[in-house]
Formats: C-alpha cells, structure tokens, sequence
C-alpha cells in the first residue's frame, strides 16, 4: 500500500510542478506583450517555457537578487572611487591655484608675465594630468562592469535560464536585459506563488 502512496504523492507533486509551469509561463507570455515587438519575436514559446522551467523552484529568483545586490555594491564602489578622484583633482586645483596666487603676490612686476607664463604651462600639465586620470578611472570602471555582466551571464548560464550564455553582442546583451527584466516583474508580482502550493 506504501508503494502506491508514494506513486500518487509524486502524481500530485508531478502535476503541482505541471501546474506551476503554466502559471510562469502564462505569466511571462503577458509580461512579453509589454516589451517592444522585436524583442517579442525573439521570445518564442519554447524559450519562454524554458524559462519557466527554470523559475519552478525559486531558485533562479533569489540568484537574480543576488546579482542584483552585487552589482549595486559594485556600482556604489566604482561611483565612490570615481568621486574620491574627483575629490582630489578638485583640492590639487585649489592648491594649485594657492600657490600661483602666493607667487603672483610675492612677485616683482617686472617678473610677472615670466611667471605668469610658466604658471599657465604648469595649470595646463595639470589639467592634462587630471584628464587622463579620469580617462583611466572610467576605463577602470567600463571593465569591472563589463566583468560583472560577464559573470552574471556565467552564474544565469550555469543555473540553466534560458537564453543567458557570455556575450558582448549588444542585441543579445539587450534581451538577456529583457529576460532579467521578465523575471524581476514575476519576483515583484508574487509570481512565486506557486511556491506555496508546492
């Protein structure tokens, strides 16, 4: 009597997944409506079931959060170095500035267009210093970025979402952000419902 127990508890539990794939699935197929149509052609059927499939157990979801909380912090300390730079570049100016004003007043007038000549080439040497500074931070700071994208397409890849694979092509990049989205609005909608029905 146990064996046929156990067979009809996976029944029901086989049909409960069943059932809940539907849900996704429907849900996602509504959610594509929203986005623009050629993105909606890009998303057939078996995609979207795919997905679907991969959302069953919540798993994907909670990933999607994680990702989501890395890549903030990561953003927040990319921004935060950014503005300390920035944060120098703007108190090496002020000295700068201090100094030529010292040296101006401490100067003869005979002197000051000599002096007034080497301060302009040493503001200029400056400001190019300060430029490819910044130059340098937002390269920095473009390939941690493209690193992190990398790595979230990795992690989606691995935890078998449809569609997500290392890419830097910017269509693909494009729907896989449309996939994320997708799977925020399921999260934020309660789409894990199904959850408790498990």
């Amino acid at each position: 009597m146990d064996r046929y127990g156990g067979a009809f508890e996976e029944a029901l539990d086989g049909a409960r997944q069943q059932e809940r794939h539907y849900q996704l699935l429907s849900a996602l197929q509504s959610l594509v409506k929203e986005l623009p149509s050629s993105f909606q052609q890009r998303l057939s059927y078996t995609t979207l079931s795919d997905l679907a499939l991969a959302l069953l157990d919540g798993t994907v979801f909670e990933i999607v959060q994680g990702l989501l909380e890395i890549q903030h912090l990561t953003e927040k300390s990319l921004y935060n170095q950014r503005l300390r730079l920035q944060n120098e570049h703007r108190v090496l100016r002020q000295a700068l500035r201090q100094k030529h004003q010292e040296a101006q007043q401490a100067c003869r007038p005979h002197n000051l267009p000599v002096l007034q000549a080497a301060q302009q080439r040493e503001q200029e040497a400056v400001e190019h210093r300060i430029r490819e500074e910044q130059r340098a931070m937002d390269q920095k700071i473009i390939l941690e970025l493209d690193r992190k994208v990398a790595d979230q397409q990795s992690t989606l890849e691995k935890a078998g979402v449809a569609g997500f694979y290392v890419t830097t092509n910017p269509q693909e990049l494009t729907l896989q952000m449309n996939l994320l989205e997708l799977i925020r609005k399921l999260q934020q909608r309660g789409c894990q419902i199904g959850k408790v029905a498990l």
